[in-house]
């Protein structure tokens, strides 16, 4: 378990979220920018468009040191699979978007209030997420950044 999961923390009591459908995080912000997708998110992408993995990573995907990450156009900063505000591949989206906004690194306070609160519309909606649910998914994208840094 990580240091994060073992303290007391500011979200004990838990954290109400619900995505808002705003399409403000499938937009590039910057160093934000990357949508990173290992292995078991390229496994899940391909199946959803019915191609193998090594297509689907060719058509879609780009390595930048050493990580894979979807493919970002010149023109338009947008994630590929945005459709309108939505979602095109939420079903089978990378661990990254699914885990949006309980990472490690905007699960500080001070991070959390510059990172998330001022930019995403979902806090503050929806139903009130568990201080084990954060944990758990702060541990699936833990697990899924290990999973990329290994593939190198």
């Amino acid at each position: 378990m990580t240091e994060t999961q073992n303290s007391t923390q500011w979200w004990d009591n838990g954290i109400q979220f619900e995505c808002q459908g705003s399409g403000r995080c499938c937009t590039s912000h910057g160093e934000f920018g990357f949508v990173y997708v290992n292995l078991t998110d390229r496994k899940r992408l391909a199946r959803f468009h019915k191609l193998t993995t090594s297509s689907f990573t060719k058509k879609y995907c780009e390595k930048r040191s050493g990580i894979w990450h979807i493919k970002e156009r010149r023109d338009n900063p947008d994630c590929l699979f945005l459709s309108g505000k939505k979602c095109g591949v939420y079903l089978a989206r990378p661990t990254q978007c699914r885990t949006w906004p309980f990472w490690p690194e905007v699960m500080e306070a001070k991070a959390w209030k510059k990172e998330v609160v001022s930019f995403c519309p979902g806090v503050g909606h929806g139903k009130i997420h568990s201080a084990k649910e954060i944990k758990k998914t702060l541990q699936e994208q833990i697990d899924s950044e290990t999973e990329l840094l290994q593939e190198r």
